[in-house]
Parts: structure tokens; C-alpha cells; sequence
């Protein structure tokens, strides 16, 4: 696959949660290859939701300074704002698709992001909306990724926005 991935915060947060043996490594090999194929794609709505989440309820939580450089480093997938054009597509999606407004707002941002493929276990694998593939990082695989050939959600989405990968242990 050469088309970018927009990935939610739950892949984020599984990554960093070292209680859930099962899913975890999933989620870090997910965001290993993102990195390496410099395809990982994200919003600044999940990035809020992804430093609340491992510094006040994942238990064992981070330290905020970790967490913040977590941040700091997916920063370089050049996140989507939650702009007015993000939220006027996500009111249009979430009418149609019957969404709550969180997860039409992170279709939106996917969508304006130019990515044919959300990763998320929040929606159904394989629904397709506004364009926009939804995949579950526990069933669909890396593998399976790196040999299915998508188009961009839309041309004018696509960014490219991979400078580093994370210091040390992130995923």
C-alpha cells in the first residue's frame, strides 16, 4: 500500500498499554510500519484524546512528559485540525451515517487527510464511509496492508509528514 492510513486513538493507546497482551503488540506493529513507510496519519482530536487517555485512565498511566513527547513526535504526521471545513464534513457524515459526532469528526479528518483507510476498532471493519475504508488493527494485518493498493481519499488531503520516528519504546 502507498496510500496514507489515518490511525484513531485507541491504536495509539493500545500501543502504550502494556495490560493487554493481546492487542498490544498489534498496535506497535502497526505504528512500526506506519513509521518505517512513512504512512501514518492522525488528528489533533486524537492526539488530545490519546495524551488524556494514557496520563489519567490507562493504568499503569505515563508520565505527562512522555506522553507529551509521544505527541510531540506525531506531530510530524502533520495532524489534522478540527477546522471548520473538518467539522462541516463531519456534520454531513454523521447525519448520513447515523455516527456519533467524535467518530464523524475523526472520518472527517481522515477523509480530508486524503486516507482510503481508518484504523480503528471504534467502527465496523470494512464499512466504507465518505470514501473512507474503516479497518480493525486486530483483524486486518500489517501484511495485509502492504499488499492491497488503495487510491487517496482525495488528492488535495495527501500530506507527506514523516521526519522521525518516537525516541526509545514508542510505537
Amino acid at each position: 500500500m502507498s496510500a496514507p492510513i489515518f490511525v484513531d486513538t485507541n491504536v495509539l493507546v493500545y500501543a502504550r498499554d502494556a495490560g493487554d497482551a493481546r492487542r498490544q503488540p498489534l498496535a506497535r506493529a502497526w505504528l512500526e510500519w506506519l513509521w518505517a513507510e512513512r504512512l501514518g496519519r492522525t488528528g489533533t482530536q486524537v492526539l488530545s484524546e490519546y495524551y488524556v487517555t494514557v496520563t489519567r485512565r490507562l493504568k499503569p498511566g505515563l508520565p505527562e512528559e512522555q506522553a507529551w513527547d509521544d505527541v510531540e513526535a506525531l506531530m510530524h504526521w502533520q495532524p489534522q485540525p478540527v477546522d471548520l471545513p473538518t467539522m462541516q464534513r463531519a456534520r454531513t457524515i454523521q447525519a448520513r451515517h447515523r455516527l456519533s459526532w467524535w467518530d464523524a469528526l475523526v472520518v472527517a479528518a481522515a477523509r480530508e487527510q486524503g486516507c482510503p483507510v481508518l484504523l480503528t476498532e471504534d467502527l465496523q471493519d470494512g464499512a466504507l464511509i465518505d470514501g473512507v475504508r474503516v479497518r480493525s488493527p486486530f483483524s486486518y494485518s500489517v501484511q495485509q496492508a502492504g499488499t492491497e493498493t488503495y487510491g487517496h481519499a482525495h488528492d488535495e488531503g495527501h500530506r507527506q509528514g514523516h521526519r522521525r520516528k518516537p525516541r526509545g519504546d514508542r510505537s
